[in-house]
């Protein structure tokens, strides 16, 4: 199997990034539309995401780019209905084309990303990132991938295990950008949509650099269960093995998964429950992915960081505080567990009540990484009982 030069790309992403001041970014890099399986039109999507203040939006449509002639027939249920009527009445007829056919049924041409992109992109204040969600399987286990930033059309490839179809795609992902010089990345989506990835799966491959901590839609079990570890308990396990085998570190994304728009409550896979806020120099992609592969964002569900530093050997975090609302600061790392041996452990290093602390490696700390706690409740949660969370990316040693 070919070896990319991952460590390259990554070099050449870092290198060309102009030392200019830098800001906080949102964004969401796991979206569905009418393209696949998403329940509504990209420029209504787009329009909800703009309007709440998001500065970028992957638009991630299952093996398909938003790149051709592509029909899509209106269901009868109501809201879908209702949904094509709001659609019409806000950018007219000049601009959908739609059809009825004998039975009454109701057809529209979905517009390409290069025709809709023009009514939300603003140079500094709004992106469009072409994004795809490779979706393969092996037997009945769902393996998923997007590719963020993609340049073409990716076909899953395959595979005769669980890991080499996670494998097969990774390398399709960084084969094309070797190969075109556009910068992009590949994310592992949900491991326990359907119990199909588990941690031994992820151990050995080869430029994996971002996955899901945490994932909105509400069938991707992102707390385990008695036998299979949680996305928290996952991104620890994974840590440990890729740094003591000499790899980057792998950092956590939270993402929507959006799919459904007309409809908001648990159990519905909506928008707004998790995203990425990304210190960068420039709405770009360049400068995006570039800052990414540095581990210079966070990812959350609703608590938002005035700063975080990771500098000679400490991590430091400020949470930008909401009133009358509780924060818990923890800092989690791999530690030997006995005196003298390399066996190493998830460990809880330090826990403190408010909204400013740091943690300094040891020389028996492999990494140190903080989730940030708070106790209002999440709105329109993954799950009911949830509360807003930020986790920073792993400060290695």
């Amino acid at each position: 199997m070919r070896t990319f030069s991952y460590f390259f790309l990554l070099l050449l992403s870092l290198s060309s990034q102009a030392q200019s001041p830098t800001r906080w970014y949102k964004g969401n890099t796991h979206t569905h539309t009418l393209w696949s399986d998403g329940d509504d039109f990209p420029e209504l999507i787009l329009d909800w995401y703009k309007t709440r203040g998001y500065d970028f939006i992957a638009l991630s449509d299952h093996n398909i780019l938003a790149d051709k002639e592509f029909w899509r027939q209106i269901p009868t249920h109501p809201f879908r209905q209702e949904r094509f009527r709001e659609y019409l009445a806000k950018y007219g007829d000049q601009w959908v084309n739609y059809k009825t056919d004998s039975a009454g049924r109701i057809s529209v041409k979905l517009k390409t990303l290069n025709e809709f992109r023009p009514l939300f992109e603003e140079k500094g204040k709004f992106l469009i990132i072409k994004a795809e969600e490779v979706t393969d399987k092996f037997g009945d286990k769902p393996i998923h991938m997007n590719a963020v930033n993609v340049k073409e059309l990716i076909l899953p490839r395959g595979g005769g295990s669980v890991a080499e179809v996670m494998q097969n795609n990774l390398d399709a992902v960084w084969e094309q950008r070797e190969r075109t010089g556009q910068p992009m990345f590949p994310h592992i989506n949900h491991p326990n949509f359907g119990w199909a990835v588990k941690a031994n799966d992820m151990m050995g491959l080869r430029g994996e650099r971002f996955f899901e901590v945490y994932n909105g839609h509400p069938h991707v079990h992102n707390y385990g269960d008695s036998t299979t570890y949680g996305m928290d308990e996952l991104w620890d396990a994974l840590l440990t093995r890729y740094i003591q085998d000499g790899k980057p570190p792998l950092y956590g994304l939270a993402t929507d998964d959006s799919h459904n728009y007309l409809e908001y409550k648990v159990g519905l896979s909506n928008p707004g429950r998790g995203w990425i806020m990304v210190r960068a120099n420039d709405l770009t992609p360049e400068a995006l992915i570039g800052a990414l592969e540095k581990g210079d964002f966070y990812a959350t569900t609703g608590v938002l960081l005035k700063d975080v530093q990771a500098k000679k050997g400490v991590l430091s975090v400020e949470v930008d505080a909401k009133p009358g609302t509780r924060y818990t600061i923890q800092f989690w790392g791999s530690r030997t567990s006995k005196k003298g041996t390399q066996e190493r452990q998830r460990i809880l290093l330090k826990e403190i009540k408010g909204t400013r602390a740091s943690f300094a490696l040891t020389s028996g700390d492999l990494y140190i990484r903080a989730k940030i706690i708070s106790d209002t409740p999440q709105k329109n949660p993954f799950q009911e009982g949830d509360v807003e969370t930020a986790w920073t990316q792993p400060l290695v040693r």
